[in-house]
């Protein structure tokens, strides 16, 4: 089966062909011996056994929405005393076609300490996280969760550090700028970011530090 695609742009209801020789494929619809295009987008051609099967790609990128459960990356924006403002940039693997709004709530971001939990010692404007979408959801907003251990900062740059330089995790609730050895508390994510080298991480830790990102 060998595949040939054209750059003929086709619309609703434009007739591509008969059916003589052809077979309607994706996003197209047969009606009085024509295949005709169910939608906007790029005619694809594929042929079968003598016959041309046609098909129309469409050129819009299906939206996908953040859904309860997702594991999603977020850009953080805002952090204030009761909660985090972020941008969902991916749920999964995959890029959304347009970022939308979430927040991290004090109460949602680690299973410790919820009551002392300053969420400045956690996070900071500019971070790259991993958390969960929840089930509740406000208009416009997503409820997200870094309670789980492999959840939180995943990429963050310490405050006076070069440009493109990222921090390393240097226990679960600390970072260190391996340029200027700065170190700030984050909620680290057990998890290694592929832009990190992981020749700089330590192999384990021995003791909880989670207890540093508490009011003090």
């Amino acid at each position: 089966m060998d595949e040939e695609g054209t750059e003929k742009i086709c619309i609703p209801g434009m007739r591509l062909s008969t059916l003589q020789g052809h077979s309607s494929g994706q996003g197209t619809y047969v009606k009085d011996g024509y295949i005709f295009a169910a939608l906007s987008g790029i005619l694809k051609t594929e042929e079968d056994n003598k016959v041309i099967k046609l098909s129309v790609v469409s050129l819009i990128t299906p939206s996908i929405l953040p859904k309860a459960g997702d594991i999603v990356t977020a850009k953080v924006n805002v952090v204030n005393s009761r909660q985090v403002q972020c941008v969902i940039l991916c749920t999964g693997q995959t890029i959304l076609t347009r970022p939308y709004k979430g927040i991290i709530k004090k109460e949602d971001i680690q299973l410790k300490y919820k009551d002392g939990i300053d969420p400045y010692k956690c996070f900071r404007p500019g971070d790259i996280v991993l958390a969960k979408v929840l089930p509740t959801t406000e208009l416009h907003w997503y409820h997200l969760s870094t309670e789980d251990n492999e959840l939180g900062v995943i990429i963050a740059t310490a405050e006076g550090s070069p440009p493109g330089v990222s921090m390393i995790p240097i226990n679960w609730s600390m970072m260190q700028c391996p340029k200027t050895l700065v170190k700030e508390l984050r909620k680290v994510a057990r998890v290694v970011p592929e832009n990190i080298n992981e020749a700089l991480l330590p192999l384990h830790f021995n003791q909880d530090d989670e207890s540093l990102l508490l009011n003090k």
